[in-house]
């Protein structure tokens, strides 16, 4: 090879090593991105769950939430 055909090779090689380092850049900027919002949803998660469970902890029982609806109310 010539000298001129490695300064060439060199060349591209260099261009495609920055190229490839802007897209590694990019894309551990969408990684942290995505990662930002996974935490969010999460936490999101966790307070629905929450909500979920007081809700389901202060229903009525079986018993009592067919016996209430049945009564009439007391002004009747």
């Amino acid at each position: 090879m010539s000298p001129e055909q490695l300064q060439e090779q060199l060349i591209e090689l260099q261009s495609q090593f920055a190229f490839q380092e802007d897209l590694l850049n990019d894309l551990n900027a969408i990684v942290v991105r995505q990662q930002d919002q996974i935490d969010a949803l999460e936490r999101e998660l966790l307070v629905h769950r929450e909500r979920l469970l007081h809700v389901l902890e202060n229903l009525p029982e079986k018993g009592q939430s067919a016996a209430s609806a049945d009564e009439r109310p007391p002004h009747y």
